[in-house]
């Protein structure tokens, strides 16, 4: 065999190593991902949609991503960004539907247990995005302000200043639940 086969074949099997080894994190971390998507949007629709792109876009760089153990934050960090753009471009063409929607309200969730998640999930809707993924990053995902200011490209004080109106917004909704 010549050697530009054998160096043809090596990288064949580097790039199925690297495809592999991205499949795997894809099965590891799409469901715990999927979940912050969903907190984030209150659609599990969008939610799969911003977990696909997110996971196109870490897939692009695979090759290039050092602290392979870090990978599901910069994964978060991506949604919360494109989450937030999404929202800013489309704030004002939105539609306001007047009336009901063609497809029936979801089923309620069998366990009375998750009575107050449901509750929760509704009140976050009403939150704008930078504040649903402060509210998110801080208290669901227990990170510092230091963090969560990271992962949202602001400023600790942008953060605290976030979460204090959506705290206080999502206690008069809950009052009025």
């Amino acid at each position: 065999m010549g050697g530009g086969r054998l160096m043809v074949m090596g990288c064949e099997r580097m790039a199925g190593g690297r495809e592999e080894e991205f499949s795997r994190y894809v099965k590891e971390a799409r469901p715990g991902l999927r979940r912050t998507a969903f907190l984030l949007s209150s659609d599990w629709f969008e939610a799969d949609d911003l977990v696909q792109r997110a996971l196109i876009a870490i897939h692009g760089r695979w090759e290039s991503l050092e602290h392979r153990d870090r990978i599901t934050g910069y994964a978060r960090t991506i949604m919360i960004r494109m989450i937030i753009s999404d929202r800013r471009s489309h704030r004002w063409s939105r539609e306001a539907l007047a009336e009901m929607l063609p497809e029936p309200e979801p089923a309620g969730d069998p366990y009375v247990l998750l009575g107050d998640r449901l509750v929760l999930m509704r009140a976050l809707t009403v939150l704008g995005p930078r504040q649903r993924a402060a509210v998110v990053l801080r208290y669901w995902e227990d990170r510092s302000v230091e963090e969560t200011a990271l992962v949202m490209g602001s400023g600790d004080s942008t953060v605290r200043s976030q979460t204090a109106r959506a705290l206080s917004t999502l206690r008069s909704v809950l009052r009025g639940e």
